[in-house]
């Protein structure tokens, strides 16, 4: 949809154009993704983006339920964001305050209830309605929508962006894609089922034309985006189902598309064709977040996993066999109710024998709803902090063992903004980590050559290479 076109059925109504809409994003990345085709749904409306919140005329916030005490934070910030609405409103500028995402899906009326200056709540899986929504809150109507309407937001994502990058700026290089969500696993810790619900898959071709919009706007590289995104079966053009493995091949072939990632995968999802693109296809980024949650059995069958230990040190095997430069990320949950001193300590031997590049660290909580929720025999929370600190420290020493490992090393980065000083551009390199080039500006959206120079806790420093052809480099580095 081109800038200023109306949706069918969908007037802009006196004094639309020029309102601008603040979304506030909290948590995974498909909320980002999720933010920004909130946005472009609200152009037809004569909305812009605005980065002010004391500008806007329509706030968001964008939740997330799985940190701890997630509704509790959102409330905190309503709070915060009456007294802008007052405010605004002695100036004689109405705001309205809208809560999507996990948190809206999970409260619901109880947000309407809690905090009447909400004017609209919508689920993660009706965003493709907006305008629609924003339409009957301008009218007076308090708006709750948490209906699982995934196919029909499906259908609104393989429409044209109806925002495009603006005018003499440069668009993103890299983008996020969702091609699935939800999830089928009922972890006894998540919350995803219920707030995202059961796993839908987009159809190859969707996704594809979505690919080539993305590539067209100077897009080169795009992040497949899932709850369980390894469990992608989406409708291939012969009729049946696809998996991730075949999909990623297809993109492999879309032009201007040169670097491909997916998160986050499941460990019973990694099948025999996804393996084997991460051996066959170098626009496949040697990097994979897999969790595992925990290195020991009884914990895992209490999560249900539905995978052991060793299945998981032979699946790492196996896909290390066919890319030996692969990284691994993670995610680790300490204190999960009846954790024993034993149980973390083959948590900690699973990390050491496996070794990690990065990993995301948690003590458990409980959410609402789950079967976790109702478990006996909790950790004490100084327990959990002991832990948590002792884990951190060893994935701590490994990510810096791992950057280490790549100083002296040449391999591309795509190049894709200004970096922290004159004279510096940063981008990622194959391994996800920000790297800081010196180099000139108008290498953003290339992929170049560097070596690696230094290292910090979490970037890398290089220096591009002469002589070198880029895009051409074929990364190395010593295994931790």
């Amino acid at each position: 949809m081109a800038p200023g076109q109306v949706a069918e059925g969908i007037s802009p109504g006196p004094g639309a154009a020029g309102r601008k809409v603040f979304v506030k994003t909290y948590g995974c990345q498909m909320n980002v993704y999720d933010s920004e085709r909130m946005t472009d749904a609200l152009v037809p409306q004569g909305f812009s983006a605005t980065d002010s919140v004391e500008d806007a005329d329509l706030i968001i916030l964008n939740t997330c339920h799985i940190r701890e005490k997630a509704a509790e934070k959102v409330y905190s910030e309503l709070g915060r964001l009456r007294k802008l609405k007052a405010e605004r409103a002695e100036s004689g500028k109405q705001t309205m305050i809208g809560v999507a995402g996990c948190v809206a899906q999970a409260e619901g009326e109880e947000i309407a209830r809690r905090a009447p200056v909400v004017d609209l709540v919508f689920g993660p899986q009706t965003y493709h309605r907006l305008p629609e929504l924003v339409t009957r809150a301008r009218a007076g109507e308090s708006v709750v929508e948490t209906e699982f309407e995934i196919e029909a937001k499906f259908r609104h994502l393989s429409t044209p962006s109806a925002a495009p990058a603006p005018a003499g700026r440069r668009g993103p290089v890299s983008a996020f894609l969702t091609v699935q969500e939800g999830c089928d696993k009922f972890c006894t810790f998540c919350v995803v089922p219920y707030t995202r619900g059961a796993e839908v898959s987009r159809d190859v071709d969707q996704i594809v034309a979505e690919a080539e919009r993305l590539a067209a706007r100077g897009v080169r590289e795009v992040t497949l985006l899932g709850q369980n995104v390894n469990a992608w079966h989406g409708k291939g053009p012969d009729g049946r189902a696809w998996g991730l493995g075949e999909l990623l091949h297809r993109l492999a072939g879309v032009e201007g598309l040169d670097r491909l990632r997916y998160t986050t995968s499941h460990p019973r999802d990694m099948d025999d064709a996804l393996i084997a693109a991460h051996r066959d296809l170098p626009e496949v980024m040697p990097y994979l977040h897999l969790p595992v949650q925990s290195g020991s059995d009884r914990i895992l069958k209490a999560m249900n996993r539905r995978h052991t230990r060793d299945d998981y040190f032979r699946l790492i095997d196996r896909i290390r066999e066919g890319r030996p430069d692969l990284a691994l990320s993670c995610d680790f949950i300490v204190g999960f109710p009846g954790e024993t001193d034993a149980d973390f300590r083959d948590t900690m031997d699973l990390i050491e024998r496996v070794g990690f590049a990065s990993a995301f660290t948690f003590k458990y909580s409980p959410r609402p709803g789950t079967p976790g929720a109702t478990m006996d025999e909790h950790v004490p929370e100084a327990v959990m902090n002991e832990r948590l600190q002792e884990l951190q420290a060893l994935v701590a020493r490994q990510q810096k063992a791992f950057n280490q490992s790549l100083v002296g090393t040449v391999c591309d980065v795509l190049v894709e903004k200004r970096g922290r000083n004159p004279g510096q551009v940063t981008g990622r390199s194959p391994w996800l980590q920000p790297v800081q080039i010196d180099a000139d500006e108008s290498l953003i959206g290339e992929i170049v050559a560097v070596e690696i120079t230094g290292r910090e806790a979490n970037s890398l420093f290089a220096r591009r290479v002469s002589g070198q052809d880029d895009g051409q480099a074929h990364p190395q580095r010593v295994h931790m």
